[in-house]
């Protein structure tokens, strides 16, 4: 596996535009990952909003983004230029965040955050269809691997900033971590208006490179994708209950940008031998033995040393279960990466409201997210199950 490694991450490499598609990335996931930690935060103390305050303001802000999110993926397909989209809906974020940082109440804190984050799941979705058109037109032996690195890219920006965010806010306080994330939103402008978009998208799909759609699959991802949005909302504000200081968060999640890239890149390979739904599998696994770790009321050094466990779930979810969505839509390359987008927000949403129903920020949140865990393996374990069972016959005429 390291020779063919080596040469597909060199492949990689030499492909025109993949480097700046991949610094792309790496600037957009740093933006965002300067201020994610701190933003319950922010809301909670700098303004001053109350619990049902911050959560009301996070769903409504998603239920616009959603909306945006799976609206633009049905019409992308038929659009020659995903790059304008892209740079409108960033703009627009620019615009957002400006009204955001000066929000002295509720009101203007709900408008600034909905400026910022209904245009955001478009840009996300848009930037991987734009990579998948990319490399299927320029290389596409490594579409798979190339978009697993280029969502590593992502992570390993995204956990950089949250370094930087923790020093932004220990030197120059929440006004520092909000003009950071204003800079990633500009770079990525920057980087888009350099790119040269592939329109032409070159169908090099082979009758096996798709995935059969699967409802109750997407259930399960998304079951698995709502507790890990519970966890990126409230491990903050419990680690702050817990310890004091909530610079802390952004050093417990910097930690997985160690593992980010290696993991997402491993993940990729054993899903593309052992098949993309036994590894979703073992990732949900690590998944639940973290969430078991949070929810008892662990010490500081615990929380840092289980980063590596729930880094790997993290790759799998976010790398092989991407590829997994679009793959089940490899003809409508726009639709398949904002349905898996459109996933991922809807999950935010059950995950900032479930906890609604324990009081505080106590670690015992957690034991919501183990609950969503165990559901999701339950359904996978029930697929490979009957997949297996109906393989048999086969095998038998065989």
């Amino acid at each position: 596996m390291k020779m063919r490694m080596a040469t597909d991450m060199r492949r990689f490499l030499q492909v025109e535009g993949a480097a700046r598609m991949l610094f792309t990335l790496i600037c957009y996931g740093m933006g965002m990952g300067i201020l994610a930690p701190m933003n319950a935060i922010y809301l909670s103390e700098s303004i001053g909003l109350s619990k049902g305050e911050v959560v009301s303001i996070f769903v409504v802000s998603l239920l616009l983004n959603m909306g945006t999110t799976i609206t633009v993926g049905l019409l992308s397909d038929k659009l020659r230029s995903r790059k304008k989209l892209a740079i409108t809906a960033a703009s627009l974020c620019l615009i957002g965040l400006l009204v955001y940082m000066r929000a002295e109440g509720y009101i203007q804190a709900l408008i600034g955050m909905c400026i910022v984050s209904a245009p955001s799941g478009l840009i996300m979705g848009q930037l991987f269809a734009l990579s998948r058109n990319h490399f299927s037109r320029l290389a596409g032996d490594i579409v798979e691997m190339a978009q697993i690195w280029l969502r590593a890219g992502y992570s390993v920006g995204f956990f950089c900033g949250l370094l930087a965010g923790a020093n932004l806010y220990l030197i120059a306080t929440f006004q520092g971590v909000l003009w950071g994330n204003f800079a990633g939103y500009a770079l990525l402008v920057i980087m888009l208006l350099t790119y040269r978009e592939h329109t032409e998208e070159k169908n090099q799909s082979s009758p096996g490179a798709g995935e059969p759609f699967s409802f109750v699959m997407l259930i399960a991802l998304l079951l698995l994708a709502s507790a890990d949005a519970l966890r990126g909302l409230y491990l903050p504000l419990v680690v702050k209950s817990l310890f004091g200081k909530p610079e802390y968060v952004s050093y417990i999640w910097s930690t997985q940008a160690v593992f980010e890239l290696l993991f997402m890149t491993i993940a990729g390979y054993w899903a593309a031998k052992y098949g993309s739904r036994k590894i979703i599998l073992l990732g949900g696994i690590c998944a639940l033995i973290t969430y078991s770790v949070y929810a008892l009321h662990s010490p500081l050094i615990v929380f840092f040393l289980i980063q590596p466990v729930y880094s790997f779930f993290v790759s799998i979810l976010y790398g092989v279960a991407m590829g997994y969505v679009q793959r089940m839509f490899v003809g409508r390359t726009g639709f398949g990466s904002s349905l898996y987008v459109f996933i991922s927000l809807t999950a935010s949403l059950i995950g900032y409201v479930l906890p609604l129903f324990i009081e505080g920020y106590d670690p015992s949140i957690f034991v919501i997210p183990m609950s969503l865990v165990l559901i999701s393996l339950m359904i996978i374990c029930i697929v490979l199950f009957r997949e297996r069972r109906s393989s048999k016959p086969s095998q038998l005429l065989q």
